[in-house]
């Protein structure tokens, strides 16, 4: 594409281009006419009017209009007055030649007029398909733009590519209100005058700024980008000169286009927001039920037994019996709040892993200790592979992994069935199962078992429903990895897999003395 394609000339440059092409025009016809003067002493001077008119059908290839019909009228003189016989005359004997010399005058004028109009309307469709391909790139990469910085770019850069204008685009704040200086100052490209004039664009919808009737005496042109629901912004540009009609059309398609994409945007933010605004009042709600009533059960039961202990003369069995029952409650009541807590610390990022080495024995039997009084109830198995190496995990994490999935399955199993805890390292993995006799998962909903406030609606049991997702939290902080399955007889599976090479002898040593 050359590169005045889209440049007007200012008008003594345009003036001095044209008298450069008459002049051109002169000399080629005249040296043209010097190079046949030895043809004018023979009867082949009708050669010498095909030599011309080729020369003048030449011109029309390559310049104007008027250059043509000045090379067309003077071929016709020269020809008269050196080669037409008599020689440097106007004055022709014969009525052959006199008919040669109009026929040749009127080819020259009307093959100059016709071969220019042929090139115009060649140079016409040539920037009819620039202007096209102009619009459908421009089209093609809008359209690939990925959010409105990028749709920017591609807009700024197609409009110094096609216009060779260098572009500023100001957006409004996604409230049809253009952004505020303050926001906006950092970038030297807008002055402070500016700003108040591309405001001025944005809020009339109409040009300003350079070539229009507010502030002509700035340097900069103002466009307001113009949508259907709403204005994305204003483009400023610097322009030289005023744009012609072509250009102007073009201009305003490109404009069309960008408003189209930045609008489109937008309204995708727009959405985006809304959705995230309606999924987090759904998630808030759920989360709000859930915990008023998983704090109410607790509470209430502390409150109750409380108020029966202060206010009755209950014998020390009774007593017991109470306490008992609030120390269950607080014991609920403390493993909701470390699960919202623990919740918390995953979805913030404060969260750190503290890789140590470890013997899954006393991991298990810390946990079994602590769960005791759930799993009085069960049948409750553990297996611990003989050669079981030390391990490299964050104790605290894997320990509150194995009892959410434990305190699980006591919610769901039934009375004196097992419960299997399993442990065992292969291939450079630590391998951890935990197995009960439960209902299990339907099969369409296994997909969603770690998803947060999963509950499965046939359930009875409490919870909020975020004791698996935290589980799967912990352990892809240890670039593990945590799978759940239906057993063949009934009840579910779960099968961890943390990576964990084995401990050279002497590290594994010193480690136990430790």
């Amino acid at each position: 594409m050359p590169d005045k394609f889209f440049t007007k000339y200012p008008n003594s440059t345009l003036l001095s281009k044209k008298i450069k092409h008459y002049l051109l025009a002169i000399i080629i016809v005249s040296v043209t006419a010097l190079l046949c003067i030895p043809l004018s002493n023979t009867q082949s001077y009708y050669v010498v009017s095909f030599i011309l008119l080729f020369v003048v059908s030449f011109l029309a290839t390559i310049k104007g209009i008027g250059p043509v019909l000045v090379a067309a009228t003077l071929s016709a003189l020269v020809w008269n007055f050196f080669f037409i016989p008599p020689h440097y005359t106007f004055h022709i004997e014969k009525a052959e030649d006199i008919l040669m010399f109009g026929m040749f005058f009127i080819i020259a004028f009307l093959n100059g007029i016709l071969t220019t109009r042929v090139r115009r309307q060649e140079q016409l469709a040539r920037e009819r398909e620039k202007r096209t391909n102009a619009l459908f790139q421009l089209t093609k990469e809008l359209s690939k733009a990925n959010g409105i910085e990028e749709a920017t770019k591609v807009a700024t850069d197609n409009i110094k590519l096609y216009f060779k204008l260098e572009a500023y685009i100001v957006l409004q704040n996604g409230e049809n209100v253009l952004l505020a200086y303050r926001e906006i100052k950092e970038d030297k490209t807008l002055t402070d005058q500016g700003y108040k004039i591309a405001k001025h664009a944005f809020e009339n919808l109409t040009m300003t700024g350079r070539f229009s009737d507010v502030a002509p005496n700035i340097d900069q042109s103002f466009y307001p980008l113009k949508g259907t629901r709403l204005n994305p912004g204003v483009i400023a540009v610097k322009q030289k000169s005023v744009m012609d009609d072509a250009q102007k059309i073009l201009w305003d398609t490109f404009l069309t286009q960008i408003s189209n994409a930045l609008e489109r945007e937008f309204l995708g933010e727009l959405a985006q927001k809304v959705r995230f605004l309606d999924e987090s009042d759904r998630l808030y709600r759920t989360l709000f039920n859930s915990i008023s009533h998983e704090l109410r059960i607790p509470v209430s039961t502390i409150m109750g037994a409380s108020d029966t202990i202060i206010s009755s003369n209950s014998s020390k069995e009774v007593q017991n019996e109470l306490c008992q029952e609030i120390f269950t409650a607080s014991l609920r009541l403390n493993r909701l709040i470390e699960n919202l807590l623990n919740m918390s610390r995953l979805e913030s990022g404060h969260f750190s892993v503290r890789l140590d080495w470890y013997d899954m024995n006393d991991l298990i039997n810390k946990i079994t200790k602590d769960l005791s009084e759930e799993l009085s109830a069960y049948h409750f198995k553990v297996v611990i592979d003989d050669e079981m190496p030390l391990v490299r995990i964050d104790f605290g994490l894997i320990e509150q992994v194995l009892y959410n999935l434990l305190i699980n399955s006591t919610q769901y199993a039934p009375d004196s069935t097992e419960i299997a805890l399993s442990a065992k390292h292969e291939n450079e993995n630590l391998i951890i199962e935990i197995t009960d006799e439960g209902p299990g998962f339907p099969e369409t909903e296994l997909k969603n078992v770690f998803m947060k406030f999963f509950k499965v609606n046939s359930r009875k049991a409490g919870g909020l429903g975020l004791g698996l997702s935290i589980v799967k939290g912990f352990i892809e902080a240890h670039n593990g990895t945590i799978d759940v399955s239906n057993r063949e007889n009934g009840g579910a599976k779960f099968t961890i897999q943390i990576p964990s090479e084995k401990p050279e002898i002497k590290k594994q040593e010193d480690t136990i003395h430790e």
